[in-house]
């Protein structure tokens, strides 16, 4: 049977196989805007085995997988879940094992949402009195907010996600909550809102996945993939986790569309060609914050009170972002094509409206530009490069996805550190809107 492109092009197998057509193509010498030096790969390796090692021992089974919830940093969600059982064992009838698994995936949902780049100045001041930024000033923030109940629209009910309540969001109030403000600036702070009233949008739309009692929120897909389970079997398969994941399609900005169907994180890549009529041979699909929703999600199931299990995570990608591409970057086995190096640099320079900034500024590019998307696809690729080599090297068996935590992501933020001292960033800055990185 034919699968329609459409339908292809949402489907987690298809980011691993366009990625590998961008990939061919730079084996062939046809990328347009990065040279590769794969001598470099031990290098990369090197870093990230020696970044895992440190961080783990010898015992890696201690390896969590790669999930926001290793965000949240201390002991903040053990103690949420503690505060929970004990008002289980109070009111077992409000919150049951099932209700605890739903507010775990309400809080793990929007903050995955809330989670794209949010500038290299922000930070957040957490109730402890320390400032943390990036991904895990944003998770703490996004902890915050859930606790104090500004995503419930049930003032008795603070903790937990629902439609209504995401409606009455305003810029101002997730401003508030992120403690933007003028020498807080935050990137992409309209982005995060918009994506936000457009999840209580989409849940209406999908209550197959979403309502249960009158009530849409994150947490009832809970109910729908236990649905899919055997009475024999707490089994949950990746395949249905990705359907509910991929009917949000409609609350990410409508890039490209095929036959009316907005593809989300899809874009063309301009070393691909349209061959033999096919109209959409040029497109490469990502779903970055999908997967990285999914991987998410999956570690939320896998740790509530439901004992649950997923399978069938193998055929997922490790995830196109700056950190895991970054380092390939820093190492110097991706190198930006000088012209495009300088278009970069110009561009950053205008940013800051100064043609004469300092060339320790890093090329900067919209997160829609064709060089991108090359670059995210060369990253998918070589992060399977790195999980076959690292696997070799430490006579391991590994997951991606424990790849990913324990050792690409963190070799990329250190090696940034050790290059850009002053501000961190990555070797290549994006624009972001809020819904890429």
């Amino acid at each position: 049977m034919t699968i329609l492109p459409q339908d292809y092009l949402r489907t987690l197998g298809a980011v691993r196989d366009r990625c590998y057509k961008v990939y061919e193509q730079g084996k062939k010498g046809q990328l347009v805007y990065f040279d590769i030096d794969e001598s470099k790969l031990g290098a990369v390796v090197d870093q990230v085995e020696e970044v895992t090692r440190r961080r783990f021992g010898s015992d890696l089974t201690k390896i969590p997988p790669h999930s926001r919830l290793n965000h949240f940093g201390g002991d903040r969600l053990s103690n949420l879940q503690h505060q929970w059982q004990q008002q289980q064992q109070t009111n077992p009838d409000s919150l049951n094992d099932l209700e605890r698994t739903r507010r775990f995936i309400d809080l793990v949902m929007v903050s995955v949402l809330v989670d794209a780049g949010a500038g290299q100045t922000w930070a957040y001041t957490t109730r402890q009195g320390e400032r943390v930024g990036r991904s895990e000033g944003l998770a703490i923030a996004s902890l915050d907010m859930f606790l104090d109940g500004v995503f419930s629209s049930d003032p008795t009910v603070k903790d937990r996600v629902d439609a209504q309540g995401l409606k009455q969001l305003s810029v101002e109030r997730i401003a508030q909550g992120f403690q933007v403000s003028a020498s807080n600036p935050m990137a992409g702070i309209d982005g995060r809102s918009n994506l936000l009233k457009s999840l209580a949008d989409v849940m209406e739309q999908q209550s197959e996945y979403f309502e249960h009692n009158g009530t849409h929120r994150p947490g009832n897909l809970v109910d729908y993939l236990l649905s899919k389970t055997t009475k024999d079997s707490k089994t949950i398969k990746v395949e249905d986790i990705w359907q509910v994941v991929m009917s949000l399609a409609s609350m990410w900005p409508a890039r490209v569309t095929i036959e009316g169907v907005p593809l989300g994180d899809v874009w063309p890549c301009t070393c691909l060609e349209n061959k033999d009529g096919q109209q959409y041979d040029n497109l490469v699909p990502f779903h970055k914050l999908s997967q990285w929703l999914t991987y998410s999600l999956i570690d939320a199931l896998q740790q509530s009170p439901l004992d649950v299990k997923v399978e069938g995570m193998e055929v997922m990608t490790g995830l196109p972002e700056y950190r895991n591409g970054g380092v390939l970057v820093d190492h110097g086995l991706l190198t930006l094509k000088p012209e495009h190096l300088k278009r970069g640099l110009d561009y950053a320079r205008a940013e800051l409206g100064d043609e004469n900034a300092s060339d320790d500024i890093e090329p900067l590019f919209d997160g829609s530009d064709p060089l991108i998307v090359e670059w995210r696809a060369l990253t998918v690729v070589y992060l399977d490069h790195v999980h076959r080599a690292l696997e070799k090297s430490m006579n391991q068996s590994l997951s991606l996805t424990q790849v990913l935590e324990a050792g690409t992501w963190t070799a990329g933020r250190e090696i940034a550190a050790k290059l850009r001292p002053v501000t961190g960033g990555p070797p290549i800055a994006i624009k972001s809107d809020g819904t890429i990185f």
